[in-house]
């Protein structure tokens, strides 16, 4: 018999916090942590083809997103409380250990939390980020870059703010699963980078657009976009900057985030090889930035051969 995806909430540092969940965990435990505008169901394949292979895959709503609670304060969401969410919610679970397997802005607490408290991390699997223990430079890019666009008060509030939650799931879903990263002209707002003319990715179907766009009808994009866009990082504390574990990093080819002046020069690097001496980087032709959405069938097979390998 197939197993389904179950739905829980835990209480979270003060918070009610959406977990989805699925399989017994004989093999081992996976924690999933999602980017913007991603929630849970980003990682829906990953799940099931992770509990087909005997291991239980675990995916929160990070605070603010989804079907979790917001923090009742925006000035107090920290990078920091990531980490603190992420072993909490290990910690009520009663696991002592995982994979953790993260994408785009969630990446930076699993890394954190890999240097900080390796004897809980088996191994880690990020889509579209290297293993990292500092913020990369983002110069060379100009004003309309919407990171820029996004972390200014009130941009976004005025530019979200046209549309429904569907039309805004849909343009970013557009944007950002093209080659080239999302610059809006002088004039222009990010949202005005696609109309309703524009077709969605041909593996972004129907459904999928509900789901997302009935979880953003309930906690709007203002409080997600918090954390990424408008909340400073802080330099996690460790003694030693560098990844004991297996790390495996898979990249698709079309992910406009290549394109980020820094992170080519980067990745072929000393530093990249001196901080994750025990690291491979896997590129998907044809993938986008949503690589694990858009080939969920060859993404699961590469995470489960390094996860069996590392189990």
């Amino acid at each position: 018999m197939n197993q389904e995806i179950e739905h829980s909430y835990l209480p979270i540092r003060g918070l009610k916090l959406h977990i989805a969940h699925i399989g017994k965990g004989e093999v081992g435990t996976l924690l999933f942590v999602h980017g913007f505008p991603e929630v849970w169901y980003s990682w829906r394949h990953q799940m099931v083809a992770a509990a087909a292979a005997g291991f239980c895959a675990i995916a929160p709503d990070l605070p603010g997103y989804g079907l979790s609670e917001p923090p009742s304060d925006l000035a107090l969401a920290s990078w920091e409380s990531l980490i603190k969410d992420l072993l909490s919610i290990l910690d009520s679970l009663g696991i002592s250990k995982v994979f953790l397997v993260a994408k785009d802005f969630g990446a930076k607490p699993a890394f954190d939390l890999a240097l900080c408290h390796p004897d809980r991390v088996c191994g880690v699997v990020t889509f579209g980020v290297p293993p990292l223990v500092e913020s990369l430079s983002r110069s060379g890019l100009p004003e309309g870059f919407y990171i820029y666009r996004w972390r200014e008060p009130g941009r976004a509030e005025s530019d979200f703010g046209r549309f429904d939650a569907r039309r805004i799931m849909r343009t970013i879903y557009i944007l950002f699963s093209r080659s080239e990263i999302p610059i809006a002209k002088p004039g222009q707002e990010i949202m005005d980078l696609a109309d309703d003319s524009t077709r969605m990715p041909y593996w972004f179907r129907e459904e999928d657009l509900d789901a997302y766009t009935n979880l953003y009808e309930k906690s709007g994009f203002i409080t997600a976009l918090q954390i990424p866009y408008r909340t400073k990082p802080a330099e996690a504390e460790y003694a030693d900057p560098r990844f004991e574990m297996p790390m495996f990093v898979m990249m698709g080819q079309k992910d406009y985030i290549l394109k980020f002046p820094a992170l080519k020069d980067y990745i072929s690097s000393e530093k990249l090889k001196e901080i994750a001496p025990d690291h491979e980087i896997t590129y998907i032709p044809k993938g986008s930035h949503f690589v694990q959405e858009q080939f969920p069938e060859l993404v699961n097979q590469l995470m489960i051969d390094f996860l069996c390998k590392h189990a």
